[in-house]
């Protein structure tokens, strides 16, 4: 039997506890954590469900000396430290290599999916609440740059962090869950944040390159975008802005760049349209390319903004897999 299922099963089954229904309750909180940890959408899906099915054949020798939520996350945790044994963390492609300009770019071939980060609709792991201030951790904790940067933590410190800072547990039932110390979970708490530090993240859902979201400057780049007035775009963004695509490592920085790119190697993105979906905490957009005269799947766009400005512009291109994860129709019939 799994370890995180043997440490708290006994021999009687709990009454309350009549159906997998019991268990599929957590289903959303696990997947933001697993989210958080494996840096994947697919990933957290798969080891929640592995999770919940290891807790259900388990659940008659489940006594209560933790909560059913407390067991729930002890085996999730251990099936997400399981996946990220000997592997390398997932990354951005500005993790990976220098920024090419658009006279030297070469696209290359596409990196296995392993490599990177994947972004995540909201509603796949974002809990309801009532106080803004969870509600804006929770968010500020899925976007892309603080994934990125839990993504330089060990396993351990990477789940240490999530559960202290986003979930808010106590250092007590950090350390219950992980079977340790206080002292060693507190340890562990430091180092982490020292080393999100390091990646200009100071604390969960605070980033020096993401800030909360601007309504009016994304009308605006969508604005822009669909009409292809670059140089409208190119002003919305800021001087360090970053033009991303995985699942190819090319990506540029700076407006001019940025510009050049649009109307030189994506000059075929021209007559494109953006459908609102949200994804990372913030709003995002399925972007579509006229392709043989059809409007097809070509990207998942998600802006990241900082202020009055627009500092990162990621376009995910596993269509395949990425709109139908986000309710996206195959093919765009609007206006």
């Amino acid at each position: 039997m799994d370890d995180a299922v043997s440490q708290v099963a006994t021999t009687s089954r709990p009454t309350d506890l009549t159906d997998f229904g019991e268990l599929e309750q957590y289903r959303k909180e696990l997947t933001g954590y697993c989210y958080r940890m494996l840096g994947s959408s697919y990933e957290a899906e798969d080891a929640v469900q592995d999770a919940l099915i290891k807790a259900w054949r388990a659940i008659d020798r489940f006594e209560g000396r933790s909560s059913l939520r407390t067991w729930l996350y002890r085996i999730a945790t251990n099936v997400c430290y399981d996946l990220l044994k000997g592997r390398k963390r997932r990354a951005r492609p500005m993790d990976i290599s220098p920024a090419s300009t658009v006279d030297t770019a070469v696209l290359g071939s596409p990196l296995p999916e392993i490599t990177w980060l994947e972004p995540i609709p909201n509603g796949r792991v974002l809990t309801d609440g009532n106080d803004p201030a969870e509600r804006a951790v929770q968010r500020d904790s899925i976007r892309l740059a603080f994934i990125a940067a839990l993504q330089h933590l060990p396993p351990r410190q990477r789940s240490v962090l999530i559960l202290r800072e986003v979930l808010r547990w106590k250092a007590k039932e950090v350390a219950d869950l992980l079977d340790t110390t206080v002292a060693s979970v507190n340890s562990a708490l430091q180092r982490a944040r020292a080393t999100l530090s390091e990646q200009g993240v100071s604390d969960a859902g605070t980033s020096e390159v993401v800030s909360e979201d601007n309504e009016e400057l994304l009308a605006q780049y969508v604005e822009a975008f669909e009409r292809y007035d670059i140089d409208r775009l190119v002003s919305l963004l800021r001087d360090d802005a970053t033009l991303s695509m995985p699942p190819y490592n090319l990506w540029i920085s700076g407006p001019e760049e940025i510009g050049k790119w649009h109307l030189g190697p994506g000059i075929g993105c021209q007559n494109s349209r953006l459908v609102p979906v949200m994804a990372n905490g913030s709003k995002a957009f399925g972007h579509y390319k006229l392709q043989e005269g059809v409007m097809k799947p070509w990207a998942i766009q998600i802006v990241e903004t900082k202020g009055d400005w627009i500092v990162g512009l990621n376009a995910f291109l596993d269509t395949d897999r990425m709109f139908p994860l986000f309710g996206l129709p195959p093919i765009f019939e609007g206006s």
